[in-house]
């Protein structure tokens, strides 16, 4: 019998409740029936581990930078180790994100030369409180330890890169031109954990939970880095609007961005809710009037997609990779100009005023979102691992190795 091709997934972490991450596990437990997937990393959760082969580099407390490094370095000495005294060769190398050196395949969700060149200057000391300078150096720090592996990575043919959307393939050709080989491969949603009848199913729960009244209009944001995700304009449209009935829902933590200044100046003091994020998170989406993305930069936002399928009218960011997927004024709006708040609340208006709008806009959008599985996801990642093992002379079907 002839063995599967083996493969080496390196990812500090994975799980089912973070973007990229989430990604990575979708694709794992569909393609662990053609290949060997071992899987190097720290923590996984969420996943069936006897589907796969993980191998734990044990994690190193302290600051994400130190984590980081010691990852990088880590992985690569697990790896020489299971090769000199298991026999454990791989295949292929297959890494989210710059996780070592000698990655066939990586999949691309952020270009951090393009991203610093956006926020530098917000990251000045001198535009921000002293108490904030710790936090500033270690992200800068980081910042460009990571564009200089993207210098040094991204710039070489040998590896190929594979990217999340059109937007994050023009800033790897603005940044990195000369790589010709760029396989677009757009995330997927889980119909069955998101669709409009689950929706409904919970949402009398879930509302209650949230202690949202009947009259309340409940406006949802996904995320981390909540001034990438454009909170602050979001705080600001909605204050502008002067309706008492909207409350923002915001799922995720930012210890970096102070919030309570800007509910204050808009009084929003109490019409803004901070949750955790779940396993379950569909229960937010039940609990949700419409969602709303106007992220500052985002290789795709996963989010978005997933309120789409739950039948949730949309307004994304055109800087969001998902955009791309959204007809503006028929399965959702686009914001072109994420900074621009009152573009924001007239759309938000819209939809607010109009029950027919919402429901024509919901049906548009999960009919748009079904085309996007992560069973569609894997499959297309599928072939960028068949493609690549062909290059390197091995075949899926016709695996040399003897199990």
């Amino acid at each position: 019998m002839k063995a599967k091709p083996r493969i080496a997934i390196v990812s500090p972490f994975l799980d089912k409740r973070h973007g990229t991450e989430r990604c990575v596990a979708e694709q794992i437990e569909r393609l662990a029936r053609d290949y060997e997937i071992h899987v190097y990393s720290a923590s996984i959760q969420d996943l069936d581990l006897s589907k796969i082969t993980w191998h734990r580099v044990p994690s190193l407390p302290g600051p994400h930078l130190a984590s980081y490094i010691w990852f990088f370095l880590a992985n690569h000495l697990w790896r020489w180790c299971g090769r000199l005294f298991r026999g454990l060769d791989f295949d292929l190398v297959f890494s989210p994100g710059i996780n070592c050196w000698n990655a066939d395949i990586i999949a691309v969700h952020i270009v951090f030369t393009e991203f610093y060149r956006l926020v530098h200057k917000e990251l000045a000391l001198r535009h921000n409180p002293v108490r904030m300078w710790p936090w500033l150096i270690h992200r800068k720090l980081s910042y460009h330890l990571f564009m200089a592996l993207e210098r040094r990575v991204y710039a070489r043919s040998d590896i190929l890169l594979a990217v999340t959307s059109n937007k994050m393939e023009q800033d790897l050709e603005r940044s990195f031109p000369g790589n010709g080989r760029i396989p677009l491969i757009y995330y997927g949603v889980d119909l069955d954990q998101m669709n409009p009848a689950r929706r409904e199913s919970l949402r009398e729960k879930a509302r209650r939970d949230l202690r949202l009244s009947e009259g309340e209009f409940a406006i949802l944001l996904i995320g981390n880095d909540w001034k990438k995700k454009g909170l602050r304009c979001l705080i600001e449209a909605v204050s502008s609007l002067g309706i008492p009935d909207l409350r923002i829902l915001v799922v995720g933590h930012d210890e970096s961005f102070s919030y309570d200044e800007i509910l204050r100046r808009n009084g929003l003091e109490n019409r803004m809710t901070i949750l955790p994020i779940v396993q379950q998170v569909e229960k937010y989406y039940a609990a949700a009037d419409m969602y709303a993305g106007p992220s500052l930069e985002d290789s795709f936002a996963i989010p978005p997609l997933e309120a789409m399928a739950c039948g949730l009218p949309v307004i994304v960011s055109r800087q969001a990779g998902v955009s791309e997927l959204v007809t503006h004024g028929v399965d959702g709006f686009v914001l072109e100009d994420p900074t621009d708040s009152r573009q924001l609340a007239e759309l938000i208006q819209r939809i607010y005023a109009s029950a027919d709008l919402r429901r024509e806009l919901g049906v548009r959008a999960e009919a748009t979102a079904r085309h996007y599985t992560w069973q569609r996801n894997a499959e297309e990642m599928g072939k960028v691992f068949e493609g690549c093992l062909r290059e390197k002379g091995r075949n899926v079907s016709e695996a040399s190795r003897q199990s």
